[in-house]
């Protein structure tokens, strides 16, 4: 099986860590993975994307012509890269950002606000972790105790705290994102 992921959003928010650690999780749990980021021309707030492919075997090309998920993180992104997302698809949207994603009949849709669930956990900066708690949660690409791991090792040098807010972001996302897995 392999699955495309294209993050989408501003710099600073995240876009670029959420792909590596899903491409980092994949692959301690023995899978293929590639991870291809893409930067907007300004130093800060500017475009984020990166594209990341998950497969059981190995991945010739990094670039789908079309993605399995979208994730996006704001209005910009979503105008940008909506069309990109395969018949089928899932659409994940934040909501504190994306105000109406176009409604088509051949995805399914999740939009959370995902940034002010964030900042009810207590800092804005976990929504990329909530984000990805809610696509693990729907998708299942990785397993929960899998991706734990990854934040134990991303944050192990960080204050305790840290550790245990994203924790939390991704067991809330988890929780979201459940009930539309198939």
């Amino acid at each position: 099986m392999k699955t495309s992921f294209v993050f989408s959003g501003s710099g600073g928010q995240g876009i670029m860590s959420a792909g590596i650690t899903l491409a980092q999780t994949a692959m301690r749990m023995g899978k293929h993975a590639t991870y291809l980021p893409e930067y907007g021309p300004e130093q800060r707030g500017g475009s984020a994307k990166c594209t990341v492919v998950i497969s059981d075997d190995p991945i010739v090309s990094p670039l789908p012509r079309r993605c399995d998920n979208l994730i996006v993180m704001n209005n910009l992104a979503y105008n940008k890269f909506e069309e990109d997302l395969k018949p089928d698809g899932l659409l994940l949207c934040n909501a504190s950002l994306v105000s109406e994603p176009r409604q088509r009949d051949n995805i399914t849709v999740i939009s959370a606000a995902v940034d002010d669930l964030a900042e009810e956990l207590g800092n804005a900066k976990a929504a990329n972790i909530v984000l990805l708690g809610i696509l693990i949660g729907a998708t299942g690409i990785v397993s929960e105790e899998a991706f734990l791991q990854s934040l134990e090792d991303k944050f192990k040098a960080k204050t305790p705290g840290i550790l245990q807010l994203n924790v939390a972001a991704l067991k809330k996302g988890i929780s979201i994102g459940k009930p539309y897995r198939a």
